[in-house]
């Protein structure tokens, strides 16, 4: 049983460590706002470009003259899996669930036979995803250095995965992000950008409403690598409200989590103070009588 300055010790370091988790959870919420309504105010532009663009493609179909980045290159051999994490940790299953819904594509698509490629951004996923896909893993994309994400980093991180598809590295390419929800709910998602895959309901009477000029081969060609970049953009918006809420919740689960641990210890602490108060008075009571 510990004694009374061991119970004291420990009592004070976890006030200590309710003190950060506190003021972790309130920066965690000051950001929190900022990056919920750049995630918010991103989503209304990407859906109608999205829209857009789907519109596009199914005036398009099956043209032999589409570009490479709609229609694909006939085979789906090679795959990049693009996981995007946090560069930081202490928030939850955040980036937990994101590598793990990486390892399970790579998994599947591995025994399908086909090759996996793993790029990264974040340390907290390239640490993941290194342990346990080494042999697939291609680069890594550090972003640790941006105070302000903006979308010319979006688009520099779009511009090598063009790259990368220019060299025949890949064929398909699909990024993992988290969906931001709201504080408590993040949804770890996947969504593939090369070739650009739509939903029917963008589809649906979207190629009815526009007509383009010029011709939509030509649009394409300029907006497909722009649609790139704007995925991109919004799943890092996302992430980053997704990793704030993430970091929120879990630093408030911590801070409560440590007032119950001191007010355990504060209880056996009273309790050890009083069994040493009360050996004490029978020893000296004891005594008393002896005499």
């Amino acid at each position: 049983m510990p004694n009374l300055k061991d119970l004291k010790n420990r009592i004070e370091s976890v006030k200590s460590t309710r003190k950060i988790t506190k003021a972790m959870q309130m920066v965690a919420a000051a950001k929190l706002r900022r990056a919920q309504e750049s995630a918010e105010e991103s989503r209304p532009y990407a859906e109608r470009f999205n829209a857009v663009m789907a519109g596009l493609a199914a005036s398009v179909g099956g043209n032999e003259s589409a570009p490479k980045l709609l229609s694909g290159t006939g085979n789906d051999q090679v795959h990049l899996l693009v996981v995007m994490t946090a560069e930081r940790g202490l928030c939850g299953g955040f980036n937990g669930n994101i590598a793990k819904l990486a390892r399970a594509k790579a998994v599947e698509l591995k025994a399908a036979g086909k090759t996996v490629k793993v790029l990264t951004v974040g340390k907290k996923g390239r640490d993941a995803i290194k342990r346990d896909l080494e042999d697939a893993f291609v680069g890594h994309v550090d972003l640790s250095e941006v105070k302000r994400l903006g979308y010319s980093n979006a688009q520099d991180f779009a511009k090598g995965i063009l790259a990368r598809l220019d060299a025949d590295e890949f064929v398909v390419a699909t990024i993992f992000y988290s969906k931001f929800v709201n504080v408590v709910t993040q949804i770890p998602t996947a969504q593939q950008i090369i070739p650009a895959s739509f939903d029917n309901d963008e589809t649906d009477g979207a190629a009815t409403v526009y007509d383009y000029e010029p011709d939509e081969d030509e649009i394409l060609a300029e907006l497909l690598p722009r649609g790139v970049a704007t995925q991109i953009f919004s799943a890092l918006l996302e992430n980053g409200a997704s990793e704030q809420g993430a970091r929120m919740s879990a630093m408030d689960n911590a801070t409560r989590n440590a007032g119950e641990m001191i007010d355990k210890l504060t209880i056996q602490y009273n309790r050890s103070r009083q069994a040493v108060i009360t050996n004490e008075l029978i020893e000296i009571i004891s005594g008393a009588e002896a005499l």
